[in-house]
């Protein structure tokens, strides 16, 4: 029989923070399912939102108030732990796609956004890496755009042009 020593819980780098703002976050909710209807009955519109915030409220204080009782870990830091390189490229990704995607268009700012990061995830060569953008793009314009004719940025592409051309060869 091997004695095997219990394991204590430690508190990871901004889980105390991330408790309090689901706490605050709860509280913003339920503040917000009170003014659909207040409690005026329990078959009110704001009843079954009402009763599900509330219970998010209790969860979060008891969640956060246990992690106030954890002690915090050792030789764990935020930004490597929680928040590494890799993570913050994507999401800077991500931001210069949403500032870019009106000006640029759908069809040149996702090109350039999947070929980053796919090239940036994958790490194989540039010939593949286009070779699966194209692919992604050509699959997600024509389920989108096609198929359930959502308008995407046109941006400095004449798409609508270039659409008129294509449909004109079919008929």
């Amino acid at each position: 029989m091997s004695s095997q020593s219990p394991t204590i819980k430690t508190r990871k780098p901004g889980e105390r923070i991330f408790c309090f703002l689901l706490v605050l976050g709860s509280i913003y909710l339920f503040w917000q399912a009170y003014n659909i209807s207040g409690f005026s009955s329990l078959s009110s519109p704001g009843a079954f939102p009402l009763a599900a915030s509330a219970v998010m409220v209790l969860a979060s204080c008891i969640t956060f108030l246990n992690t106030l009782k954890i002690p915090a870990a050792e030789n764990v830091r935020f930004v490597y732990h929680c928040f590494p390189p890799i993570v913050a490229f994507i999401m800077a990704l991500i931001l210069i796609y949403s500032v870019i995607l009106e000006s640029l268009g759908f069809i040149l700012s996702s090109f350039a956004f999947l070929f980053i990061s796919i090239q940036f995830l994958y790490r194989r060569s540039a010939l593949t890496t286009l070779a699966i953008t194209l692919f992604t793009l050509i699959v997600v314009y024509i389920i989108f755009r096609l198929v359930f004719q959502v308008v995407l940025p046109e941006g400095i592409v004449p798409e609508r042009e270039i659409l008129s051309s294509i449909k004109s060869l079919w008929r």
